[in-house]
């Protein structure tokens, strides 16, 4: 038998995309309903105090400067991502797959800014780049670079649906700017999505947001005509889905119906292979566009993202995160041209016009430091190597979950690890009264495994989320379950 043509990495050249097999989603469900229909396991208490002394005695610089901080900063932090239990760690360093506090601790990142650093944290071939372009033309002109054009024609050649692209700034002007382009064309208001996805910030997506069924719950501050046309309908609910459909045609039409392609938060809520597929079928069906919120997923799966792994064509796609492989003003929206004519700059642009904004857009350090990081992605196949970690990190956690004999659940995407211990992100107001009695406790319990494995050595999103990356090697993931192990040995009930 012919042997495969190897990469520089060791991963087989055919393999284009991070995740080796796609999961058995109802199993997966299956567990998760299991772990939040029996009490909670947390850290013994003992073990618990002992985990949070250490912020108090090695973590003195970090609760200084975040002390401080909050006399300036609301809640001490910038974003959201940057609270951890029972307080923020001030970041020194970075290099591949560690992070180094104001302390002097080393920590494995598995938060990896939230996604887009693939390569790993600080990857000197890009960096090193992006200095020399910097030095030359400064991070921006407000005039057209070069690589802007070179940007949006490597992303055209991996993602062929991308007719024509538009440089953002983040993930939430990309959504805005293709729901705003959705209407344009369409000429209809309604956007549906999938309830507990997060697709930014802006007044209409600041709906449903994290957990199914809730509404405006978030949305203060936001008068309710902003998002008086943002409809939800429940994870998986492909009947629900068809009936809004059905019901907005008699009252106007939708524009579009936007999803994650792996499921809400990431994959929290995992979906069957065929979702996609099903949804793109009903938005054709009744004349809605499609748009995928790839601002994880785009390159983090694969060159051609979740539309290339699935074999599904949006209408519209959004990034951020990965489209500057870590680098700021991380956005845009791309898709086919009819559409994405609407946003023609300059006085009047093309047609309809939908008005889209943004002076540090499509910057020079940004676009080179995309093109760039997508070149090494292609050289390294990054996407697979971070994958393949990703395997290995869940398979170990699944084993060591079995062996303490713990209802914890872990799955993956590819990159896109899952380690749910609290389930709370699975609470919805399908039981609202289950919903009000244990998303507080919850969402405690998964702040405190968090803080645990902080303590640890290791950075997680929000203690049930973490990303790996092409710097992932096979020690790194072994070290990494190692701490674990210890996490877990201290969970109450566990012997």
């Amino acid at each position: 038998m012919e042997l495969m043509e190897q990469t520089v990495t060791g991963v087989p050249q055919e393999q284009t995309y991070a995740i080796s097999q796609w999961h058995d989603t109802d199993e997966i469900y299956r567990r998760l309903y299991a772990l939040i229909g029996q009490p909670m396991r947390p850290i013994r208490r003992d073990k618990m105090q002992e985990f949070l002394r250490y912020f108090d005695e090695q973590c003195q610089r970090s609760k200084a400067l975040t002390d401080e901080a909050k006399q300036v900063i609301p809640g001490g932090v910038q974003h959201n991502l940057a609270f951890n239990y029972p307080f923020p760690i001030a970041i020194r360093k970075a290099d591949g797959a560690y992070l180094w506090d104001e302390d002097g601790h080393r920590y494995i990142d598995f938060l990896q800014a939230g996604g887009p650093t693939l390569l790993g944290s600080n990857y000197a071939p890009v960096r090193e780049k992006v200095a020399a372009l910097i030095e030359e033309c400064s991070p921006v002109t407000g005039l057209f670079h070069e690589y802007e054009l070179k940007l949006a024609q490597k992303i055209q050649q991996h993602m062929p649906n991308i007719e024509m692209f538009r440089m953002l700034g983040s993930g939430t002007e990309g959504v805005m700017a293709a729901i705003r382009a959705a209407r344009v064309h369409t000429g209809h208001r309604k956007v549906i999505k999938v309830g507990g996805a997060y697709h930014g910030w802006s007044d209409q997506m600041v709906y449903a947001l994290h957990i199914p069924g809730t509404g405006r719950l978030e949305a203060k501050g936001i008068p309710r005509k902003a998002n008086a046309h943002t409809q939800e309908f429940y994870p998986n609910n492909l009947d629900k889905l068809r009936r809004k459909l059905q019901m907005n045609r008699l009252r106007g039409g939708t524009a579009a119906v936007i999803v994650e392609p792996v499921g809400p938060e990431s994959g929290t809520r995992p979906i069957p292979f065929d979702f996609n597929q099903q949804v793109r079928a009903l938005c054709d069906e009744f004349g809605a566009l499609l748009i995928f919120d790839e601002v994880v997923t785009g390159f983090r799966l694969g060159l051609g993202g979740a539309q290339g792994y699935f074999g599904v064509k949006p209408d519209l796609t959004v990034f951020g995160k990965c489209i500057t492989g870590g680098y700021p003003m991380a956005g845009g929206v791309g898709g086919r041209k009819d559409i994405m004519l609407h946003f023609a700059a300059g006085i009047g642009g093309t047609g309809e016009r939908a008005y889209i904004g943004g002076t540090l857009s499509a910057n020079p350090m940004s676009c080179a430091a995309g093109y760039f990081a997508i070149e090494e992605m292609e050289r390294t196949n990054a996407a697979v190597v971070a994958g393949r970690a990703g395997d290995r990190l869940t398979k170990g956690l699944q084993s060591i979950i079995e062996r303490l004999n713990l209802p914890f659940v872990a799955y993956n995407q590819g990159s896109i690890v899952h380690l749910e211990t609290s389930g709370v992100m699975l609470l919805d107001f399908k039981n609202p009264l289950k919903l009000m009695r244990e998303v507080k406790p919850r969402k405690h319990m998964m702040e405190e495994m968090g803080a645990a494995y902080l303590a640890n050595g290791m950075i997680t999103l929000a203690g049930s989320r973490l990303y790996t990356s092409m710097a992932d090697t096979d020690a790194v993931v072994d070290e990494a379950l190692n701490r674990f192990e210890m996490v877990f040995s201290a969970v109450e009930g566990v012997h």
